[in-house]
């Protein structure tokens, strides 16, 4: 029997505890089942938290990451600790953004990555952030992120 591509994986159907840094945290891969083709993978934290780095208060995002892949998919439980490992992590919007971004494209090598970072409002400013790897490759059809801008109470 050929061995399984998930065999490797430390994380999935295992007790992973929560990192305690971005840096510390692993992001495992595994082979994409398709690599001839061309499509898009997006996953969604409306949740992610991290912490100012100047006052340690929390500050609180909807991050959508669409990439297409190429040899590499994300194993998407590594992906959900390492963005739990920036809960007590003091970083600046735009660093968690863009470094989110830059980690993933340094790891999977896609065709193709972008990172819409939609922060809530600290101060009466919201922050949005976006970071793309290079030009969309032709013919993938790529959906809009569609996430609404900070309204307020209007």
């Amino acid at each position: 029997m050929p061995p399984s591509i998930y065999e490797g994986l430390t994380q999935l159907g295992a007790a992973a505890p929560q990192p305690t840094s971005p840096e510390e945290a692993v992001l495992e891969r595994v082979p994409n089942p398709h690599p001839g083709e061309r499509y898009v993978v997006r996953f969604t934290a409306p949740e992610f938290t991290s912490l100012c780095p100047i006052t340690g208060q929390p500050d609180f995002a909807h991050l959508v990451i669409d990439y297409v892949p190429d040899a590499w998919l994300v194993e998407s439980k590594s992906l959900k600790l390492y963005l739990t490992a920036f809960r007590n992590h003091g970083a600046f919007h735009e660093a968690c953004t863009v470094g989110i971004g830059r980690r993933l494209v340094e790891e999977l090598a896609p065709h193709w990555l972008r990172i819409g970072g939609y922060w809530y409002p600290r101060g009466g400013m919201p922050i949005d952030v976006f970071y793309q790897s290079g030009e969309p490759p032709a013919g993938v059809w790529i959906p809009p992120q569609e996430v609404a801008p900070y309204r307020g109470r209007g």
